[in-house]
């Protein structure tokens, strides 16, 4: 009985001895429990935070290529000052909208309408034009199909023409008057890779329809019908190569055929040639194209048009990333089949500066060899999104 009760004792005294240890335990572990539990808290609110940006970064990429579902809109825009012989005027000379959506991961919808010099309709100086519209299928991994109204493959600018993206003021002559840029067809297209680095387009689209008398008889520019109840009666075939393979380098070179460029009313074939070059290397940069056309018959033979040409060769600088000079010299000829010398040649030489990557101040002289000799200089801003 006696060591029973110094057992008990015993243990009473022990365990009040270490009452105040198990005390100290269990908070330990109550504290330890509401770490665990905060910082399951932050561990949710950082993944929620984490899907957040994906979902923002999927949306923003999927304009272009991003999941299905997802609409952007899009634009660009510019306004010139020129001071020229020919001209003193300001003008806010385009403003485009883009539109696109996802309709699914392969096939996607593009479209872009524009606004030329501010004021449409009766007796306006300006028009709403629809110069991209068509549907994109992708194949496979390398090859993508479209139908509809878009941009035909020539050239350095008609595809890419977005201010930022380009010196000068106003776009190059060459590729006004001979690549007749903005220059858009209705039809269908094929595009994709041939190989590593080796690209291709072909389209089968409406074509040309020149006039066959007056001043402006056989002009390529004039032949343009912007696919509004545009007369198909012969189709245009073009087809491009494009190699990439040197970082900073772009060698081209399109083919386009039109069996009859009048459409009908005097059967005049017609043969673009067209070749350039884009480089750059750190901030050097250069731009070279040359572009031809042949034009079988007796009109265009008569009136000198059957062959059309001319070429430039651009060179530019970067003095900061922000800063760049240019200078451009063009020769092109729309009477090159005449017997007398009717070349024009303009150089061209100014500064762009972007305070933002998507936004370009520019200022330019242009000197102006020929019979009109239309010298001055240019100012402009654009910008696109």
């Amino acid at each position: 009985m006696i060591t029973r009760r110094i057992l008990t004792a015993s243990l009473l005294g022990g365990a009040t001895a270490f009452a105040p240890a198990f005390a100290a335990a269990a908070g330990d572990i109550d504290d330890l429990r509401q770490r665990v539990d905060a910082q399951q808290g932050e561990i949710q609110e950082l993944r929620s935070q984490l899907n957040a940006t994906a979902n923002m970064v999927e949306d923003r990429s999927g304009g272009h290529h991003g999941a299905a579902g997802a609409t952007t809109i899009g634009g660009y825009g510019e306004l010139h000052y020129n001071n020229l012989d020919s001209k003193t005027e300001m003008d806010f000379h385009r403003f485009v909208l883009f539109f696109g959506h996802e309709l699914s991961d392969s096939v996607r919808f593009h479209s872009e309408v524009e606004l030329e010099h501010a004021l449409a309709g009766d007796g306006k100086p300006g028009e709403v034009e629809l110069e991209q519209a068509y549907v994109e299928f992708d194949l496979n991994d390398r090859h993508t199909a479209k139908a509809g109204l878009f941009l035909v493959p020539v050239g350095i600018i008609n595809e890419t023409h977005e201010p930022p993206t380009f010196y000068g003021v106003e776009r190059n002559p060459v590729e006004k008057d001979i690549i007749p840029t903005t220059w858009w067809e209705g039809g269908a297209g094929l595009s994709g890779e041939l190989a590593p680095a080796l690209g291709y387009d072909f389209t089968v689209t409406s074509g040309l329809e020149v006039p066959t008398s007056g001043s402006k008889a056989y002009k390529i520019r004039d032949g343009r019908q912007k696919v509004a109840k545009a007369v198909a009666e012969d189709l245009a075939y073009t087809a491009r190569l494009k190699w990439t393979g040197l970082a900073g380098v772009e060698l081209a070179g399109s083919v386009q055929y039109q069996d009859d460029v009048t459409q009908g009313a005097e059967g005049v074939s017609s043969l673009l040639l067209e070749a350039h070059a884009v480089v750059s290397q750190g901030p050097f940069g250069l731009r070279a194209l040359y572009a031809t056309w042949d034009l079988d018959g007796a009109g265009p033979a008569a009136a000198g048009r059957d062959e059309q040409s001319g070429w430039y060769i651009e060179p530019s600088f970067k003095i900061t990333p922000k800063l760049g000079v240019f200078a451009r010299y063009s020769a092109w000829d729309n009477d090159a089949g005449a017997s007398t010398d009717t070349e024009k040649t303009q150089m061209d030489f100014g500064v762009n500066f972007w305070p933002h990557e998507n936004v370009v101040l520019k200022a330019d002289f242009q000197n102006q060899d020929d019979a009109a000799d239309d010298d001055g200089f240019n100012l402009g801003v654009g910008y696109h999104f």
